[in-house]
């Protein structure tokens, strides 16, 4: 076996490659895009500020309304090698609605680099942002991070941080995370379509794969994925969503009835959703 049950890279690539396993998936990808530049054009923006020494570490800040507000990061997905910020806009619609300031974070994407310098990258976007957020009218005391697919990833993997061994921050800085449809054992995909570009091998996937590196945390999840997707994509979430309970730290599991894998990130266009209710509980509950 390839992996687990797994004998072929075809059947894999039937449970991973999300594209194939959405009816006019392009659609839902333009409709991101659409939705971004609009975003962009009504919402306060202050676009491409440097959290980091290269082109690619850019973030995009989308305020609230009000001062001293919560904070979400989000990290995209598009399997660590498509897509930038610009693509994502569209997610501060419903968290400005909810009085949340809404942190976008670019990054390289592989092959341009691996997956090990994507994550210091983000981990990077987050500690800039812990640092300097309350002078853009932010409150550092109350700063989520999430993402969507390898966003998912990425963020699980800013819960693995030694924040204050490797940034001189807090151990556990973060408020609350909100990870959709991630992956966190990065195995499967070395046998995948995706690993021309992901290059994984045996230390990148053990370094990588957040649902093995799981530490005693004070962070809350909000840990969701859509009800239409693989079975691969349910496990991986049920998963890291019972090893973060089993060490004793708290997680909330949420599979979104009749959403696929690119309709689950809507609930952040949407003030009235479960994930921007529960982001708008858990922070007010740090204050």
């Amino acid at each position: 076996m390839l992996y687990r049950d797994f004998a072929t890279s075809a059947e894999i690539d039937a449970q991973y490659n999300a594209g194939a396993a959405v009816a006019n998936a392009g659609a839902y990808l333009r409709g991101y895009a659409d939705r971004s530049r609009d975003a962009r054009a009504r919402l306060r923006g202050e676009l491409d500020i440097a959290y980091g020494p290269t082109r690619d570490e850019t973030l995009d800040i989308f305020p609230a309304d009000r001062p001293g507000a919560p904070i979400f990061v989000f990290i995209h997905g598009g399997y660590w090698r498509a897509f930038s910020s610009k693509d994502f806009s569209c997610v501060a619609t419903g968290l400005q609605a909810s009085g949340i300031t809404t942190v976008v974070v670019n990054y390289a994407l592989c092959p341009k680099v691996a997956i090990d310098e994507i994550t210091r990258q983000c981990r990077a976007a987050v500690a800039w942002t812990l640092r300097n957020i309350a002078a853009h009218g932010g409150d550092p005391q109350r700063v989520a991070v999430g993402g969507h697919s390898a966003g998912g990833h990425l963020a699980a993997m800013c819960l693995e941080t030694r924040w204050d061994d490797d940034y001189g921050l807090a151990r556990d800085p973060i408020a609350a995370a909100v990870l959709v449809s991630g992956i966190y054992d990065l195995a499967p995909l070395r046998h995948s379509y995706l690993q021309p570009s992901l290059r994984l091998d045996d230390g990148m996937i053990e370094r990588n794969s957040p649902l093995f590196a799981i530490r005693p945390c004070a962070t809350p999840l909000l840990v969701t994925w859509g009800g239409d997707e693989s079975a691969e994509f349910a496990r991986q979430s049920t998963s890291f969503h019972d090893a973060w309970l089993a060490a004793g730290n708290a997680s909330e599991l949420i599979p979104q009835s009749g959403a696929n894998h690119f309709s689950a990130t809507d609930g952040f266009e949407d003030a009235s959703s479960a994930a921007c209710r529960w982001l708008v509980d858990t922070l007010d509950a740090t204050r």
